[in-house]
């Protein structure tokens, strides 16, 4: 162990043998691999764990998380403005960091069902589960992470999304067994009685909250707890874990853009941590709290900045329907007439007028060509989006 890790346990293992007549139970699995023995790791129970960290790592935990409070009291309680598309982007690079990615443009058309593309329906998935796990934080136990992980697959494989894992996974070494995987998670059978050690971890009052929630996720993440989407799980209860501690309390920050910036770094403290490292993973979130506050600052001042520029190219009157519509704009940056409609509370020609001037003013650009179900979007706004996305995707 490093000086810090105090008691903190590794991981051990245990020999299983893999029989792919008897463990594959769908057809995403290996039919073709061949049997044999293979071990699989048996993580410690942590819920009674002495968390020792050293001074340096418990200072900067303690500098990221008054960085996050801090960014958090700016944007104000209850509901910001801001808080749509902040959780649009750390939803984003979450799905990034599983090499999932769409442009804003195709993110926010699937968001109102203007579009099917794949990786953008998923991405919308995401922020769904993200909402689901904020909506949980504050009973956030093993059924509350089972419904974040249905709500993450909503729309794909009922027989592998809502329960626990039935069978082996592995990290790592191809398709045909576990034996030359670079990781492999404990037995399915050891599931339930892990996550609900983790739960009971996850309700300490004794720790500080950065650390406490790194070390929380790093154990989900050794544990899988599910056949698909683990990483975006866990990121989603993550958030759930930051809004509980008070962290957060007016918006979702996105702290994956820190950790797809250094992709490398985050799963290299996931395995330190599973050989009883733990200030590797804090050290890691407090870079990834840092980057997301710089990420998200950058953001919130293109934005601040696209908004004077609309007030400055609107020619509509004060209190016309058409600056009634910026509002919208600048949460939900794609536009149906039928939106239009919803959030101003006026007839449909009156918001097709409305959504004209702003077309005229150069604000709103018609996609495709169609005069039927037509849809808008404010392409300042998207930009911002795809131009943070691109930042964090430039690995250190």
């Amino acid at each position: 162990m490093t000086a810090g890790d105090g008691a903190w346990e590794a991981i051990s293992y245990e020999e299983r043998f893999w029989s792919p007549a008897a463990d594959v139970r769908d057809s995403f699995s290996p039919h073709l691999a061949a049997s044999g023995p293979y071990r699989a790791s048996v993580p410690p129970f942590i819920a009674d764990l002495p968390v020792e960290l050293d001074a340096d790592t418990r200072s900067r935990a303690h500098d990221a998380t008054s960085e996050l409070i801090r960014l958090d009291a700016e944007l104000g309680r209850g509901d910001s403005p801001r808080a749509p598309l902040l959780l649009r982007a750390e939803c984003a690079a979450s799905s990034a960091i599983e090499h999932v990615t769409a442009p804003a443009l195709a993110i926010m058309l699937a968001d109102i069902d203007e579009s099917l593309e794949p990786h953008a329906l998923q991405i919308v998935a995401h922020v769904k589960a993200d909402q689901a796990a904020l909506a949980r934080a504050g009973a956030l136990d093993e059924d509350a992470i089972v419904h974040i992980q249905r709500t993450l697959m909503a729309s794909t494989r009922p027989d592998r999304r809502g329960r626990w894992r039935s069978q082996q996974i592995w990290i790592g070494g191809g398709s045909r067994g576990p034996q030359r995987a670079s990781f492999v998670p404990p037995h399915e059978s050891r599931v339930p009685a892990l996550m609900a050690d983790l739960v009971a971890f996850m309700k300490r009052r004794d720790l500080p909250p950065l650390p406490q929630i790194a070390i929380a996720h790093a154990q989900y993440e050794t544990i899988h707890p599910f056949l698909e989407v683990n990483g975006r799980t866990g990121r989603a209860v993550l958030q759930a874990m930051l809004r509980r501690s008070d962290i957060t309390r007016s918006v979702v920050l996105p702290l994956s853009t820190g950790l797809l910036q250094d992709t490398a770094g985050y799963f290299n403290a996931l395995t330190r941590y599973r050989a009883g490292h733990i200030s590797d993973v804090v050290d890691t979130m407090s870079r990834a709290a840092h980057t997301a506050v710089a990420t998200s600052r950058v953001l919130l001042d293109d934005l601040d900045s696209i908004e004077e520029s609309w007030q400055a190219q609107i020619t509509a009157r004060q209190g016309s329907a058409a600056r009634r519509l910026l509002d919208l704009l600048a949460r939900q940056p794609a536009l149906t007439s039928r939106l239009a409609v919803s959030h101003l509370g006026v007839s449909a020609p009156n918001a097709l007028l409305a959504i004209d001037r702003l077309v005229d003013d150069g604000i709103l650009s018609q996609v495709g060509s169609g005069r039927r179900n037509r849809t808008w979007v404010a392409h300042d706004v998207l930009r911002a989006l795809d131009a943070l996305a691109e930042r964090a995707r430039r690995q250190r």
